[in-house]
């Protein structure tokens, strides 16, 4: 168990690294991403949340999961503001 003052653990998958690899993001960016994003949601379809911010230039969605002690982060998508408005619009992002 983390003590109070001690960051949640981050777990990388190999797939995560892979993605990132794979898209050009660094794990140092998603963990940014992860850890203090304000746009957070949670996702209808998936049943998990996701976190929305920047990564270098692109706008990207970060799919997570996450218990008291660690968050594990699934998957990296470049993403449109226009995409994200749609799935809130649709119900598919519910406010997190």
């Amino acid at each position: 168990m983390c003590e109070p003052n001690e960051p949640v653990k981050i777990l990388w998958s190999d797939y995560i690294k892979y993605r990132a690899s794979l898209r050009g993001f660094g794990l140092g960016e998603i963990e940014e991403t992860v850890r203090y994003s304000l746009e957070r949601y949670y996702d209808s379809n998936s049943g998990r949340m996701v976190a929305v911010g920047k990564c270098g230039q692109d706008l990207v969605a970060i799919p997570y999961d996450e218990d008291k002690d660690s968050i594990s982060p699934v998957t990296i998508h470049a993403t449109t503001r226009k995409q994200i408005n749609f799935r809130i619009k649709i119900k598919r992002y519910i406010n997190g």
